[in-house]
Order: C-alpha cells, then structure tokens, then sequence
C-alpha cells in the first residue's frame, strides 16, 4: 500500500518539554536536538519527537483514566527487568496494575503519559 504522505515527526503535549527532552533522550539514547521552555525536540538522525509545552497540562492517568489518554509509546528492551530499572532510575514511575508483567510492562514517564517496554521476539 503507498500513502501519499510521510511522517515528519511526532510531537507530544507536556509541562515541561525540556524534562521530556531529556528523560526520552536518555531512555532511547538519542540527542536532544532543541532545548527551550516552550519546545524540546529529540532525534536519532531518522525519526524525531518533539514535545511542546501545554498550559494547564494533565497526564491522563492510569490505569484509571482521570484525562483521556493522548498516547502511549510501545519500546523494544533487551531484558525487562533490566530496563525497568534503568526507567526507574531516570523518573518513571510504575503503576501498581500491570496486565501482562511477564511479557511487557506498563510505566509512566516523569509527566504521566503511560509507556510500554516489551522484549521483541
């Protein structure tokens, strides 16, 4: 199937786009690109996200859903346990509600936009 458009990058709501910045740029090892209080951008030099600030910002929550959920990321890991650990360390937090903890994990980032690491197979 060809589409008659290719994506640009994807952008995402926050508080605090320079804390976003950072904290993805270091869970995917890629550069921050652009860092200001309104905007940050990360890349890996193919895909980028972006991430722009939103007043009166609110994570959506989870499991229970205070706001619509806006997104989630879904991110392969080597180890689970491993990776977790390293999310935890950088800010995420994890819910104690996890559908399948053997097979994926469910955590949240520092501004509480739910995120799945799974073990590609």
């Amino acid at each position: 199937m060809s589409g008659f458009a290719t994506l640009a990058m994807l952008n995402l709501d926050a508080s605090d786009p320079a804390g976003q910045a950072r904290f993805y740029s270091e869970v995917l090892g890629w550069e921050v690109l652009h860092s200001a209080d309104e905007y940050a951008m990360i890349g890996d030099g193919t895909t980028s996200i972006g991430f722009g600030k939103v007043p009166g910002y609110s994570a959506p929550g989870w499991p229970e859903e205070s706001a619509p959920k806006r997104y989630h990321l879904d991110l392969y890991v080597d180890e689970l346990d491993k990776a977790e650990q390293q999310a935890l360390a950088l800010g995420a937090t994890k819910p104690d509600e996890q559908p399948e903890p053997a097979r994926w994990r469910v955590l949240l980032d520092p501004e509480g936009h739910p995120f799945d690491i799974c073990v590609k197979s």
